[in-house]
């Protein structure tokens, strides 16, 4: 699936610095740069980008008032430097809602919950498809990796790092994200967060002893603050 996407801000370099991003990820194709929303309207208020990151302080119409305007097939991600907008984003029913400066990390999450949107969206109703994205890329020695959903069996977070333990290889994947961007870039429908550092696949589990998850010979512990909603996970 490839999904198109615009950029619209005022700042030249903050637009060249978002469309850097685009390029490197696979899935996104850029459709236009716009400097200002009234730019934009001619080209994107007919529905024909599927993801718009869109600043919200612009001269004449701000971004909160663009993207009332935009159809509802049309995702938004407000990008901006002000974090007071945060609520009046969401309550714009924004995909998400990134803080300048964007690193290239909390880019590439939103750009994976865009596309894990539009796959439900698409497959929905399709049987002989996934409800869920069934891959996603992250980034891992300067390369964009993509790993199978269904291969992975725990994530670990190590302070700005993860590793990413699949079926696929003996060694994880390594890449330079912190864990809350990692669980919103995975279906909670198939994965659970068990611990402040680690998240598992739910059908991977096998064996529970004494609030540890056993893989091999590797012991997850269940944190405290994680411990009801696992517990609810198992009952039903």
């Amino acid at each position: 699936m490839i999904l198109k996407c615009a950029i619209v801000d005022d700042e030249p370099l903050a637009v060249e610095l978002l469309a850097s991003y685009v390029n490197k990820i696979p899935f996104m194709q850029l459709a236009g740069k716009y400097y200002s929303a009234t730019e934009a309207m001619k080209d994107i208020a007919g529905g024909s980008v599927d993801v718009i990151f869109l600043d919200i302080q612009m001269p004449e119409i701000n971004g909160l008032e663009l993207s009332k305007m935009v159809p509802e097939t049309t995702r938004i991600v407000f990008t901006t430097a002000f974090d007071q907008y945060a609520l009046d984003g969401f309550r714009s029913n924004a995909l998400d809602y990134l803080l300048k400066p964007i690193s290239y990390v909390d880019f590439l999450a939103a750009c994976n919950k865009a596309l894990q949107w539009f796959s439900l969206v698409r497959h929905q109703g399709d049987a002989e498809k996934s409800e869920e994205t069934k891959s996603i890329f992250v980034k891992s020695e300067y390369k964009l990796i993509q790993i199978r959903l269904d291969s992975i069996n725990y994530v670990e977070g190590l302070k700005d790092y993860v590793k990413i333990y699949t079926d696929e290889s003996s060694k994880p994947v390594v890449s330079l994200m912190n864990m809350k961007a990692m669980e919103e870039m995975l279906p909670s429908s198939r994965f659970i967060r068990v611990h402040r550092s680690f998240i598992v696949q739910k059908s991977k589990i096998r064996e529970i002893e004494r609030n540890r998850i056993i893989f091999g010979d590797v012991y997850i512990p269940i944190g405290d603050s994680y411990r009801q909603a696992f517990q609810d996970f198992i009952q039903r």
